[in-house]
């Protein structure tokens, strides 16, 4: 079949070049440029209105661009936007690709699409691939008929899901309100108030929950018992007695009946007020700690580095997918052999015995010399905290090198302790002198080897646009950039390609962008997905840290202000501001996938959902003293959907529940349409962004689409390492983020002139107005990817780079 040409592309030359265009003036160019303006508009209205017509932006353009009358009708114009469409379609290699695409791509769709609308895509569909009639009507017919199976089956699991929540949800406020009072444990026990006391203090009556109380003024925990747990303790009341009067040693909880659905059989259970010691090969260990803690351009990353290279055995681990990476590449360079293990790619080296990987990857059971944790100061993070408390405490290497913020270290003393663990503490000085500049920076003075640091995607691209418009050549970083993407913008401005770069935070740690001269923030407060504040110290000085460069062209870097953009002043205190340790020095915990299966065996339930809303109630005390629970509301959401699925395991859903999704673009419904596919025994095919606009000519539109199907090629290839069978095209997958990473950094690169402004953006300059909201700006908490909730991104996953 011969590939179906758009309108306006090499093989059929632009019809709308009349002669006004084709003089050149400027004067007759602009009312062509009026003209096909108001037809984009007419356009992007009429798409709206045709039900099974997947226009997408880009599509629009180049109908446009199509279009030779000078008054076209409706009609004619529509029939440009179809030829486009086909064309386009084309471009997905197979018609069930395309098909996906084209419900994905329907304008103004909300809610589920009529199946006679999925009929009618699916004839367009056959018609992109000259598919003959009787042909055509059989694909349209396939198509809407697996659709319509497609949605009972998700019906069912949703519903199936809702009835499973609303059970667990009843069994647990059944069981809460069924919870007594201190008052009544003596008569439930058959004992004395005075023995009671005694045995609750003691620990030797259970415990069911504590719950906070208001008296007074003051706030008090006051326990509550399970009236079933303690009627069957009635008969270990006399031997308490009995070993009271030193007859026979009480009996701990651990020897009690099993209550299967009380808070302290599960707690019991899960273990994780006794985390350290899930970690069984690293506590056979006689594990030394080296923390080796500093300023960004200290040198922290070379001590690692250079230990782990002398070692025979170990292990790098750190926040992104780019940084492993970076040690793997910086270990082969000396010569070592090294294996890469990221959640969504593997690299393996026949007889290596060294590995680079990401935190969440990090491998609980086989011993190694020396293991080295990067970002140390991430587990202060809200959303990835609990993959460093694992790490630390679990990895089993005989030396356990930690490099970080000097803010981290009562943290990582508070773990050495719960370890047993004895750690020594590494102090490394910044290499090169850092100072504050005294006053704001105007945007025309932005320069060669400067960074300007915003916190959105959308400000990255207005301060983009502004600096080209100035004669400026810039590279850009921002978070929903693939780490293949962000290296080669890295390498623009490194090798002076990109006189200055433009980035989110995401620059804050890791990747290699060589000498800055200057670090200049856009403003000093950001947008944090829940309120507008001010930057914190530790943003200060980790992200203008990684101005100036030991030894390099910058050797005193400078961090400074956008005019408008705040007080100097607070940069000049932050740098000279003392570690600040954060306020909770308790490790954040989370379970894993044996500690999910032993407490949803201890409750007799099949309900992942369940589980995780009991082990989030249950596991620990709020007034724990040495642990806290990690944040598990993205995997509750994911839990919530998936019980549906009913013919994946409990585990395989936990599986599901672990993998980076981006809530913003329905990635809890993919991900469920994927399990219901899963379940069926069928396969899921790899994401695919179509035919793509030529980079100097894609808008923010097109850009956006790409970056978006990588992402869903980010969950894609995670889930296939886990469920090879039902996610097959691996290879498949890898192309297509290839060829989606090589494209936006064609877009990312272009010539600023002609299309490519689309791509820079436009309007006023952003950043400067205090209170405003940003977002997805992709900073050292998301690291690029994804947040689960509403950014991940993720475990490595989230993020997974």
């Amino acid at each position: 079949m011969e590939p179906r040409q758009p309108p306006g592309s090499a093989a059929s030359p632009d019809p709308a070049g009349d002669p006004a265009q084709g003089s050149g003036e400027t004067g007759t160019r602009m009312p062509v440029e009026a003209r096909r303006k108001a037809w984009r508009e007419r356009l992007a209205t009429l798409a709206r209105q045709a039900r099974a017509l997947p226009a997408r932006p880009d599509d629009i353009d180049v109908a446009v661009g199509s279009v030779g009358d000078r008054e076209p009708t409706d009609a004619a114009l529509l029939a440009a936007l179809r030829e486009a469409v086909l064309a386009r379609l084309t471009g997905y290699g197979t018609p069930e690709s395309a098909l996906d695409a084209a419900l994905e791509d329907l304008p103004g769709t909300s809610g589920e699409i009529a199946l006679e609308v999925v009929s009618q895509c699916a004839s367009l569909v056959a018609e992109a691939f000259s598919m003959p009639g009787l042909q055509a009507d059989a694909f349209a017919f396939r198509a809407t008929d697996a659709e319509r199976r497609r949605r009972g089956e998700r019906r069912a699991a949703a519903r199936a899901a809702r009835e499973t929540r609303e059970a667990e949800e009843r069994r647990l406020k059944e069981w809460e309100s069924s919870l007594v009072g201190a008052d009544a444990v003596p008569s439930l026990l058959g004992c004395t108030r005075h023995e009671a006391d005694r045995w609750i203090r003691a620990g030797i009556v259970p415990v069911a929950r504590r719950v906070t109380v208001r008296r007074g003024g003051r706030t008090f925990q006051e326990p509550e018992f399970d009236p079933a747990a303690l009627e069957a303790l009635r008969g270990e009341v006399q031997g308490w007695r009995d070993a009271e009067q030193g007859r026979r040693p009480l009996q701990d909880e651990t020897h009690q009946p099993a209550r299967r659905i009380s808070n302290a059989a599960v707690a019991r259970i899960a273990g994780l007020d006794r985390y350290a010691a899930h970690f069984a090969t690293a506590r056979s260990l006689n594990r030394r700690i080296v923390a080796c803690l500093g300023p960004t351009n200290s040198g922290k990353t070379y001590f690692g580095l250079s230990r782990l290279a002398e070692a025979e055995s170990g292990i790098a681990l750190g926040p992104l997918r780019l940084l492993a990476h970076e040690y793997r590449e910086a270990l082969e360079g000396r010569g070592i052999p090294t294996t890469l293990s990221t959640g969504e790619e593997r690299i393996l080296v026949p007889g290596s015995r060294h590995t680079a990987a990401t935190v969440e990857m990090c491998p609980f059971r086989n011993p190694v010399d020396v293991a080295v944790i990067d970002e140390v100061q991430m587990l202060a993070d809200p959303e990835r905290g609990a993959a460093w408390t694992a790490a630390i405490m679990g990895v089993p290497a005989r030396q356990v090198i930690l490099l970080g913020a000097p803010d981290a270290a009562p943290m990582l003393q508070r773990i050495a302790a719960l370890c047993g663990d004895p750690i020594e503490e590494v102090r490394l000085e910044r290499m090169g002198p850092l100072a504050a500049a005294p006053a704001p920076v105007p945007l025309a003075e932005i320069g060669r080897g400067d960074a300007v640091i915003a916190f959105s995607r959308r400000e990255v691209f207005a301060l983009r646009a502004e600096l080209l418009r100035r004669g400026r050549s810039v590279a850009v970083v921002y978070g929903a950039l693939g780490p293949t993407v962000r290296r080669a913008e890295a390498r623009r401005f490194r090798d002076g390609e990109a006189e200055v770069l433009v980035a989110t935070d995401a620059i804050g740690m890791g990747l290699n962008i060589g000498p800055l001269r200057r670090v200049v923030f856009s403003a000093l407060n950001k947008y944090d997905g829940k309120e507008d504040r001010p930057l914190t110290v530790q943003e200060i000085k980790q992200i203008g840290g990684r101005a100036g460069r030991f030894g390099g062209e910058h050797a005193e870097g400078t961090v400074a202000v956008l005019a408008g953009g705040g007080d100097p002043r607070q940069i000049a205190r932050a740098l000279k501001a003392a570690p600040e340790a954060p306020e909770d020095l308790r490790p954040p915990v989370a379970p894993d996938a044996e500690i999910v299966a032993a407490v949803a065996a201890e409750m007799g339930t099949d309900s992942l959902f369940g589980t995780l809303r009991r082990i989030e109630r249950a596991v620990l005390r709020r007034d724990d003293p040495n642990y806290r629970l990690g944040d598990l509301s993205t995997q509750l959401a994911i839990a919530a959907a998936m019980d549906g699925v009913r013919e994946l395991s409990l585990l395989d859903r936990w599986t599901y529940a672990m993998c980076p999704v981006d809530e913003r673009d329905s990635g809890i419904e993919r991900l469920t349409d994927w399990a219901v596919e899963h379940a069926l025994g069928g396969t899921v095919a790899p994401p695919k962004a179509g035919r793509l606009p030529p980079a100097d000519r894609a808008g923010q539109d097109a850009l956006q689409l790409a970056e978006r199907v990588h992402r869903r090629l980010v969950a894609w290839r995670w889930m296939a390492l886990r469920f090879p069978e039902t996610y097959r095209d691996a290879e498949g997958a890898l192309a297509e983020s290839r060829r989606l990473n090589e494209w936006i950094e064609a877009v990312l690169s272009a010539s600023p002139s002609g299309r490519a402004r689309a791509v820079s953006g436009g309007g006023e300059m952003p950043g400067r107005r205090r209170g405003q909201r940003r977002g997805g700006g992709g900073g050292p908490s998301s690291q690029g990817a994804p947040r689960r909730r509403g950014t991940a991104a993720g475990r490595d996953g989230r993020p997974p780079q």
